[in-house]
């Protein structure tokens, strides 16, 4: 019986385990007896509004970086300004008769008889240095700056320099809060930055915005040398800032405050600040020796557009294109040559005119620098030794640039008959004996009159010039060069090679 119990539960352990084994087989198999697919396992996904965090991590692989919230970065923005603000005071000027203070952000300071303006001025030094700009001191009398602790003095400008309109003036005391430098080469287009100055008086105010651009030239100074690689932003400057600082969300300065782009005379978000690695430099010059000694290459430069990019054969639009390398100077000591493409000054590419001066003025007379250029098809470098303006041979060229703008006009003999070049906008006219001597020329033809709004004019050609080349071909007299003219190219720029009575080698594109 004990066998027939035994026998009995041994069946139904292996039919339950059949059972089982079935059910399991079902599970795994489809209907039709074929495998499918296993599902790919999920990761958990919590819907819904979740408590902020604090900070929203990016994946490493598209951006490694950690983004403030909205209160962070209103914290960031309280100690930025909490830091700053100290550091920058409020500069009020006494001028005699017209002055041109504030002239880059204010038409204050313009009346006749003694006059009063006001800017800003960062403290760069416990010694007491302010920086500013020349415009907000230039004609100066008398000058007072105020702390934001209400603590004033009586400042005495220390140097002043015209190309970059940067000043330093100095104030009694060596317990003084000074501003933390930041890198001009570091800043990038998007970030947040501070403006901290006194617009209409109104002390110690600040504004946050974004880089807007780097390396904007906006023809605000006026001066035949002046350095233009400004730093953009959208930050609100009005008049009052002129002087102020510019700092980025760690509180280090990166620019002074120098000018706006308005048509009303007050904000209209372009403001322009001077990159605080240039400031560096020219204060340092400026507290040491009273003046800015600054290097030079001796050469004149114009943007390369696609048109010279495909005259030079090079692989991209870049550099800047040597049209004058002076006799004499660095450049040509070092073996620069006319024509060729200046791509990069000590291992930094250059695109722009203004970045190569920019770039430039951070050296000092006798430093040795690489150049590399583009010459023949490929990249050579050479090495440049720059000079300063005590150099016989700047003296001469530098004065020459200073009396560029009043060069005696030069007429055509009476016997030169002019011919009209109407589509062109210009009037041209043979050379005679006198007029080759007097440029120094063998072959060539005189602009006798160039039209308003034509080509020519648009172009930048003006009268009493000499064109000696036109679209890269001799020029001989008005023949030949209606034949040049009449042969070029209307889809493209024509250059035109032309020479100025005091001997400057000038090019011009002209765009029909």
């Amino acid at each position: 019986m004990t066998s027939s119990r035994t026998r009995t539960l041994t069946w139904i352990g292996l039919l339950s385990i059949g059972l089982f084994t079935g059910i399991l087989l079902t599970l795994w198999f489809g209907p039709e007896g074929s495998a499918f697919e296993r599902p790919q396992e999920v990761s958990r996904v919590e819907l819904g509004a979740q408590p902020p965090s604090g900070y929203v991590t990016v994946p490493e692989s598209e951006l490694p970086t950690q983004y403030l919230d909205a209160l962070s970065l209103n914290e960031v923005f309280k100690d930025v300004a909490a830091n700053v603000t100290p550091a920058v005071v409020f500069i009020q000027v006494l001028s005699e008769g017209p002055t041109g203070v504030l002239q880059r952000l204010s038409q204050e300071g313009r009346r006749r008889g003694p006059t009063q303006s006001a800017g800003s001025g960062v403290i760069i030094s416990k010694d007491g240095y302010v920086v500013t700009n020349n415009h907000v001191v230039e004609d100066a009398t008398e000058i007072w700056v105020t702390l934001q602790d209400k603590r004033q003095y009586r400042a005495r400008v220390v140097g002043t320099d015209p190309t970059t309109d940067l000043a330093v003036i100095e104030i009694p005391d060596h317990d003084l809060p000074v501003i933390a430098l930041g890198h001009a080469d570091q800043v990038e287009v998007g970030e947040w930055v501070l403006a901290v100055g006194n617009p209409f008086r109104l002390t110690s105010t600040v504004t946050a915005g974004i880089v807007s651009a780097i390396g904007r030239q906006v023809n605000v100074i006026d001066d035949q040398l002046g350095i233009e690689s400004f730093i953009q932003t959208d930050a609100a400057i009005n008049p009052g800032n002129s002087g102020g600082a510019v700092v980025n969300l760690r509180g280090e300065l990166v620019g002074i405050a120098t000018a706006i782009a308005t048509e009303t005379g007050s904000y209209e978000g372009y403001g322009f600040a001077v990159p605080v690695d240039l400031m560096e430099r020219v204060v340092a010059d400026l507290i040491q020796y009273g003046e800015v000694r600054r290097g030079y290459l001796g050469v004149t430069i114009l943007p390369v557009s696609a048109n010279e990019a495909r005259q030079f054969k090079l692989p991209t639009v870049q550099g800047v294109w040597l049209q004058n390398v002076q006799p004499g100077l660095a450049g040509d000591e070092a073996g620069l040559k006319n024509n060729d493409v200046l791509l990069r000054i000590g291992g930094k590419e250059v695109h722009e005119p203004n970045e190569l001066q920019s770039m430039i003025a951070l050296y000092s007379p006798g430093d040795r620098i690489a150049v590399d250029i583009w010459r023949d098809g490929r990249e050579q470098t050479f090495s440049v030794v720059l000079k300063g303006r005590d150099d016989p041979a700047y003296d001469d060229w530098l004065t020459g640039l200073d009396q560029s703008q009043n060069v005696p006009p030069v007429i055509p003999g009476p016997n030169s008959a002019v011919q009209e070049f109407t589509e062109w906008g210009v009037g041209l006219a043979s050379l005679d004996e006198r007029l080759r001597e007097r440029f120094g020329v063998a072959h060539g033809v005189f602009i006798a009159y160039v039209a308003n709004d034509a080509p020519f004019d648009a172009a930048g050609l003006s009268r009493g010039l000499v064109i000696t080349h036109i679209a890269g071909q001799q020029v001989f007299n008005v023949e030949s060069a209606a034949a040049v003219m009449g042969d070029a190219a209307t889809d493209s720029p024509v250059l035109i090679q032309a020479k100025r009575v005091d001997g400057v080698i000038l090019f011009f594109e002209v765009d029909l």
